[in-house]
């Protein structure tokens, strides 16, 4: 059993509250009717610049998933959604100085990037390479879907410097897969993660998510030990955030049942203890790292940091 006084601080704060991933968080931004005195401040920077490109298309939705994403297997939407993309940076280069300014940091997410054919990462690419200077050791990352990746796909990603993936696995059992509406049997996720080290991309991160309907700590440790053999840089393990009032596919799995608080905080200590035990460095919050990632060493160091991209090395980039 787990002690009085710990259960009562974890049923104290097992409340919902803003994702933490960006930081500020979303509530902290506000509506700003006069953005001329932001662009001047803007053009007048000489930091170097981080890009966050949103791909927000799925093939299908995942049911524990509070992010911003359009439905559809129709690919030429995102051809769409690429000549606004453009239009869009196009509109903003004046601001940014991007001639002088160098690019030390790109993250493309989602929704899923690698719902784009490979034509379309390329012309993704040809997009952001052709207006923007990037650093030799820019650090390019890309979410994927094993179940919409291909070879070509990665080969493209590869092709305009992506040196980092972050797959998302979230379980490998079957039954807590069909309860979240995502089936992704483990021998898909070892031919991406394949297909990731044959092109050359050398940066492996996995993204696994606790509190999911039939969770309990075995079961969660059994995901571990699968996934530890993928050999992976990185870990994010993310406590699943159930707010049905601004994602409502996720009142479908209150039907299957979800972990209580004591049962979610031990999956949590049995992460730490099991990645901790691997070589696994417990960078904060979610994040594990191997000890000779970048996020260790800067952990060590001192120069850890944390912008909109969640934890970086890479400070004092807009």
């Amino acid at each position: 059993m787990m002690p009085a006084d710990l259960s009562a601080l974890i049923g104290k704060y097992n409340r919902p509250g803003p994702r933490y991933t960006s930081y500020p968080t979303a509530l902290q931004f506000t509506p700003v009717e006069d953005a001329d005195p932001l662009l001047q401040e803007c053009h007048a920077a000489a930091s170097p610049l981080s890009l966050y490109v949103h791909l927000p298309f799925c093939e299908s939705l995942c049911w524990f998933c509070a992010c911003t994403t359009v439905i559809t297997c129709n690919r030429a939407q995102a051809d769409e959604y690429l000549d606004a993309l453009e239009r869009e940076i196009d509109l903003m280069l004046p601001h940014l100085h991007a001639d002088h300014r160098p690019v030390n940091q790109l993250h493309l997410g989602g929704g899923s990037p690698s719902f784009l054919t490979a034509a379309q990462l390329r012309r993704l690419g040809h997009m952001l390479r052709s207006r923007f200077r990037f650093t030799p050791d820019a650090e390019c990352s890309a979410e994927l879907d094993p179940r919409t990746l291909d070879p070509e796909k990665v080969a493209a990603l590869a092709e305009f410097g992506c040196n980092r993936a972050s797959i998302g696995v979230q379980d490998i059992h079957p039954e807590v897969q069909q309860a979240i509406h995502r089936v992704q049997p483990d021998e898909l996720n070892r031919k991406a993660v394949g297909w990731i080290r044959e092109a050359g991309i050398h940066g492996l991160n996995l993204d696994l998510v606790y509190g999911l309907p039939h969770q309990s700590v075995d079961r969660f440790r059994a995901t571990l030990d699968a996934v530890l053999t993928y050999r992976p840089d990185r870990f994010a393990v993310f406590s699943y955030a159930h707010v049905p009032w601004v994602a409502p596919a996720q009142k479908i799995l209150e039907k299957a049942g979800l972990p209580d608080p004591e049962t979610k905080f031990r999956m949590l200590m049995a992460t730490i203890e099991r990645l901790t035990g691997e070589g696994y460095r417990f960078i904060g919050m979610d994040h594990f790292a191997r000890e000779d990632d970048d996020l260790a060493v800067a952990l060590r160091e001192g120069g850890l940091h944390r912008n909109f991209q969640g934890y970086t090395t890479r400070a004092g980039a807009d």
